[in-house]
């Protein structure tokens, strides 16, 4: 069976290559009559199977490939040509039935043997054809692409304005847009696959007249004919040749008229015309009375008449009568209650716990059928986040908004906005990291990340920009690295009681009995999520679940206090904080407080639990420790303020907004570290 298979997908995949060598072939290699009868054949059933499809397809779209199939079969056609007028003029002198039965049959059984006949036939299919058929099918298809075109922009915004209103989700717009785009492929390739049909017609009169001159020339002067036998014999064989031919050309432009006017409604032919000509039965009754009077009329065709007429009223009857008992009015509770349905906890729609929000131009960077760079960038900020923090980041909800300005974009945590932007689509950003060799021309802005200087610049300027010392980057990247330096900023609220319980169950796999004695026995689900939050809150990892839930286990027992709990298990992670914050140098350089400061602050803590400053003193010593930290940066050294254990919590909090400052306790230096005095503050 699966051998069958296996060669039958073979076949189907050789099957269009084999049939372009064919045609190829049909063109060089002399035919012989019965190779002709069967293509010829093949051909007129190839035609009725086109049309029929055109006929049954639920929309145009479903049938896409129809441009391509229809340049093939009229190569097809075109080679069919070349190799049965080789036939005619190689052996027409010999009778009517040197090019096969079937070029016979048409031109002795269609035309009843008479070649008058025949040209005025072939004339007649010519003319409808390429004069109606074919120019009409070409001028829908040029007006209907030219108007699919044109209305893209205002299908897309009725796509963004449907997703924004909640009528349609994500997968839905983005099939909605594929379809659009699919729509205008399509009816671009119709419009000039119908030049091909009309090019076809006018091949097919040419084909006839050098036939007929080439076939007297031939069989007068190589083959000793008369003028009317020769007349006779290749006027036929050229006739049945160019009705063979024109038959199936007349089905594929019927098949591409038929297809360029159909409305995209899933539905087939045969259900459209029956649902919008037969649906009325008035339009019937009015036909049926009509055709009446005709048949009543001395010296009509009565019976044909009256016959079709009667036909007309029993068809409009029975309408009538289907249309009566599917209009049967049902009854129907008009109560307020029922007006619309109950609400119910679904109709809440949850917020969204990380979202950006983009502009209309910046549609391509999200858009997946696009290959939009900014999903991938978000896919490997989460990647990076998750490895970094030590649990799951959620997924990021991207969505279009109208209110925004068309180059903007907003994140948002939890349905509040944390951030905005400005991108431009089609350039990239030059940084200034601190020290550049000079100026570039662009768009001057910040970084919205850090909030450096920045220019917005050509693409064709990135090489010069990088000599000059700025770090370039894409609009795509510009977004990531905003979206992650705020989701490192909050990464406590990014995690939950489900995400902590994901935690616990995933370390009760490898540690059982810690889990079965943490909790819920000492400590309650919503304690352990705190402590998790506060490290995550001091940018404290918590990658080390097993050691944080260790430390829980041991303190559990004699306090509940999630700050307690917090700045012990800030002590048994003292090595990893430290080694995050000055690697593994021997020496941690730290800047401390001055004794009586320090003092003052230890005796605050201890008496009220919270500490306060005098305005003045506090910002003093904000201000020199912004100078400390700032000069620590530049020399490429971490700036450490390392306090006592009681103090640390408030300090932390107090100077959180200095960048690159950290605030250590003692306990929480390991006893290898040596300490490096910089400075005492006061």
């Amino acid at each position: 069976m699966g051998e069958n298979s296996y060669i039958s997908e073979i076949l189907r995949s050789l099957g269009m290559p084999i049939l372009l060598i064919a045609v190829l072939a049909m063109m060089m290699v002399p035919l012989p009559p019965l190779a002709l009868d069967i293509l010829f054949t093949f051909n007129i059933a190839l035609s009725v199977a086109i049309l029929l499809t055109t006929v049954y397809v639920g929309r145009p779209l479903d049938f896409a490939v129809f441009p391509t199939i229809l340049l093939v079969v009229t190569l097809m056609r075109l080679a069919l040509n070349i190799a049965s007028t080789r036939v005619v003029l190689l052996n027409g002198h010999t009778g009517t039935s040197a090019a096969g039965k079937v070029i016979e049959a048409f031109g002795e059984f269609v035309v009843g043997g008479n070649y008058a006949v025949g040209l005025v036939i072939f004339g007649i299919l010519v003319i409808i054809n390429f004069v109606v058929v074919t120019k009409g099918a070409g001028r829908v298809s040029e007006v209907s692409a030219r108007f699919t075109l044109d209305a893209m922009p205002g299908k897309q915004m009725a796509i963004d304005a449907d997703l924004n209103a909640g009528v349609i989700d994500q997968d839905q717009a983005r099939v909605r847009r594929q379809e659009i785009g699919e729509e205008a492929d399509f009816y671009g390739s119709m419009d000039g696959a119908s030049k091909f049909v009309r090019g076809d017609a006018v091949a097919a009169i040419l084909i006839l007249f050098i036939n007929i001159i080439g076939g007297l020339i031939i069989g007068t002067s190589q083959h000793d004919l008369s003028f009317s036998a020769a007349v006779h014999n290749y006027t036929l064989l050229t006739i049945g040749d160019g009705l063979v031919a024109q038959v199936p050309s007349l089905m594929l432009s019927t098949a591409v008229a038929i297809i360029v006017t159909r409305v995209s409604r899933t539905q087939d032919m045969r259900q459209q015309v029956f649902a919008q000509l037969f649906s009325d039965h008035r339009t019937l009754f009015i036909t049926a009375a009509v055709l009446g009077i005709l048949g009543i009329i001395p010296g009509m065709p009565n019976f044909a008449f009256l016959s079709l007429a009667a036909v007309a009223a029993l068809a409009a009857l029975s309408v009538a009568r289907r249309r009566s008992e599917t209009a049967a009015p049902e009854p129907v509770d008009v109560s307020p209650e029922a007006a619309l349905p109950e609400l119910s906890w679904y109709d809440v729609d949850p917020v969204d716990l990380i979202g950006l929000d983009v502009g209309y131009r910046l549609i391509p960077l999200v858009d997946r059928n696009r290959n939009g760079a900014l999903v991938s960038r978000i896919k490997g900020v989460r990647k990076k986040l998750t490895e970094e923090l030590g649990f799951l980041v959620s997924p990021v909800h991207i969505k279009d908004d109208l209110d925004l300005g068309p180059n903007n974009y907003r994140i948002t945590l939890a349905g509040v906005a944390l951030g905005e932007g400005e991108v431009h689509i089609d350039k990239d950003l030059a940084i200034n990291p601190g020290q550049v060799f000079g100026k570039v021309n662009g768009i001057e802005t910040k970084d919205p990340a850090f909030g450096l200087d920045a220019y917005w610049i050509e693409a064709g300027q990135r090489e010069e920009a990088q000599m000059l010392g700025y770090t370039v980057v894409d609009p795509a990247t510009v977004v990531a690295t905003h979206l992650s330096e705020i989701l490192k900023s909050n990464a406590h609220e990014l995690l939950g009681h489900e995400e902590c319980q994901q935690l616990m169950d995933r370390l009760a796999v490898v540690s059982p009995k810690l889990i079965e004695e943490l909790t819920p026995k000492l400590l309650p689900m919503s304690t352990i999520t705190r402590v998790l939050q506060n490290l995550l809150e001091e940018k404290i990892p918590i990658r080390n679940i097993r050691k944080i839930a260790e430390t829980l286990a041991e303190h559990g027992s004699r306090s509940q206090d999630p700050d307690a709990l917090s700045a012990a298990a800030r002590v048994a992670l003292g090595r990893s904080i430290v080694q995050s914050v000055a690697g593994t140098r021997p020496e941690l350089p730290v800047l401390t407080l001055e004794p009586e400061l320090e003092r003052i602050l230890n005796d605050s803590a201890q008496e009220g639990g919270t500490i306060g400053l005098e305005p003045a003193m506090m910002e003093r010593l904000h201000q020199t420790l912004t100078d400390k930290a700032e000069k620590q940066e530049i020399a490429g050294e971490p700036a450490v303020l390392l306090v006592a254990p009681q103090v640390r919590p408030w300090m932390s909090r107090m100077m959180r907004n200095i960048r690159n400052l950290h605030v250590l306790a003692y306990n929480e230096v390991p006893d290898d570290k040596r300490i490096q005095m910089l400075a005492a503050v006061g």
